[in-house]
């Protein structure tokens, strides 16, 4: 297989032409620069450093050709929501619930003095 342009690389692997720049950059992927400034990647590098087979064309390891794969994970995380919604009203129910008895515990539950009736000191007495 021939050497690899920085676009083809880029299609192969699924990642952006400026991924793949990075990792030449950085010294993850070798390859060879030319005088124009542009760069030649032997496919075997590129699968060593981004673990992708060298012939595997435009597709990516993780594409599905009918969307199926996807589909699952949308309706599993759809799944995963509603529980978590479900638990979330559970969650403000108790919640609503504490505050009242909370609210109910912090206000004066004693009855007013004008409801009590008289006053009765046992160490005062009124003279009649």
């Amino acid at each position: 297989m021939p050497e690899l342009s920085l676009s083809q690389a880029a299609k192969l692997t699924g990642k952006s032409k400026s991924t793949i720049n990075r990792a030449i950059k950085t010294g993850k992927l070798s390859a060879n620069r030319h005088e124009d400034g542009s760069y030649s990647i032997d496919p075997a590098e590129l699968a060593r450093a981004f673990d992708v087979e060298p012939n595997e064309g435009a597709k990516r390891r993780d594409a599905d050709p009918h969307g199926t794969r996807l589909l699952e994970r949308i309706t599993a995380l759809e799944a995963m929501l509603s529980r978590e919604r479900e638990i979330s009203a559970d969650l403000k129910e108790d919640r609503d619930r504490w505050r009242q008895q909370a609210t109910a515990l912090l206000t004066d539950q004693r009855p007013s003095a004008s409801t009590k009736g008289p006053r009765w000191w046992p160490w005062r007495r009124k003279s009649l």
